[in-house]
């Protein structure tokens, strides 16, 4: 391992769409989605062993989340748990810990990653990241991860790449051409037929000089934020002064605030089964099913006459379904949802 390799995670999101699996209160991040034991925040820290030094990890997370970071991740250092007052979208985060990284290590290596996403060959994505990061080190760019789509997916953004010519240092990284919005149907199927689209998966991997140069000149304001505290980072003073700051940084995503806008932006397309598990129906896709399409997530479930359901149990109480086609049957915590696959969308309004 290059011991200026950094792994920064950013697990402050609410993913209330699993309800009531997850909820504003106990994030997908923090819940064994996948019944082995490991919350997603755990299994993300795992599949980095190898590429990044335990020492070089940072969690970026909701204040309130701050403890059940540490009960999840028990060997993280706590001031490497950086925690944000309040809600501002993923510039100001990533700007946060970068100018924070900076501080401590201004020739560090980084790759970014959300928290709550599943990969199934990780040693397949531990080899494009190594690649990656060997690629960063030595250039001043930003490379982000391309999955190559396996259906026309309207919950993605997408990224074009210009597969004319790869990069001279790395056959597998090619320039972005540009980003997509998430499509409406039609324009995903028009995608997936031209073998140039891939899903943004979120994750990017760049030096710290280079991003903290394309937040100084993209977005001098809230660059000038962070610059502000460089005297405090480290300090028994940080967590006041980013509570007092904080709040003043626009709510904007990278991607708005830097990915479209930097020219040295490189894409390298990976295929390494990975789902950001944003839909039951994507738990589903991503889980081992049976003969007849169920996922079955619990210990004590029978199913007769059932087929393409989704069944998450957390407690040992025996649970048994007939007749079900497409559905979704989740129970934690004394709730319990029946829907639709197809309606999964409207939980939103159900739980309310």
């Amino acid at each position: 391992m290059n011991n200026r390799n950094h792994l920064v995670i950013m697990a402050g999101g609410i993913g209330s769409r699993f309800w009531p699996m997850s909820t504003d209160e106990c994030p997908k991040q923090f819940i064994d989605v996948l019944g082995v034991g490991r919350s997603l925040l755990q299994l993300t820290m795992d599949r980095f062993k190898g590429v990044v030094c335990p020492e070089n990890i940072w969690v970026v997370t909701n204040g309130k989340y701050a403890d059940m970071v540490r009960k999840h991740l028990p060997d993280m250092p706590s001031n490497q748990i950086l925690c944000e007052p309040c809600r501002r979208n993923t510039a100001p985060c990533i700007a946060y810990v970068s100018w924070r990284i900076k501080r401590q290590d201004p020739k560090a290596n980084v790759v970014v990653t959300p928290s709550d996403h599943i990969v199934t060959d990780v040693e397949e994505f531990r080899r494009v990241v190594k690649q990656c990061l060997d690629f960063t080190k030595e250039n001043d760019a930003i490379v982000t991860l391309g999955m190559k789509p396996t259906r026309p997916e309207t919950g993605y953004g997408y990224i074009r790449a210009d597969l004319s010519l790869s990069s001279i240092r790395n056959k597998e990284i090619f320039r972005v051409d540009s980003f997509k919005e998430k499509p409406d149907y039609d324009t995903a199927k028009e995608y997936i037929k031209d073998n140039s689209y891939f899903w943004n998966a979120g994750i990017f991997i760049w030096n710290i000089t280079t991003i903290v140069n394309a937040f100084r000149i993209f977005q001098p304001a809230l660059s000038k934020i962070f610059e502000s505290m460089i005297g405090d980072y480290g300090t028994e003073r940080e967590q006041g002064i980013i509570d007092k700051r904080y709040p003043e940084c626009p709510n904007i995503s990278v991607d708005y605030a830097i990915m479209e806008k930097v020219e040295e932006i490189f894409v390298c397309p990976s295929d390494f089964g990975w789902s950001d598990l944003g839909t039951w129906g994507s738990l589903l896709t991503q889980t081992k099913r049976d003969i007849y399409g169920n996922s079955i997530i619990g210990d004590n479930v029978r199913l007769y006459e059932t087929q393409n359901c989704i069944i998450h149990t957390t407690r040992n109480n025996k649970v048994v379904i007939q007749g079900l086609d497409g559905y979704i049957v989740a129970e934690k915590d004394g709730k319990l949802l029946i829907c639709k696959l197809s309606e999964e969308q409207r939980i939103k309004d159900f739980k309310a």
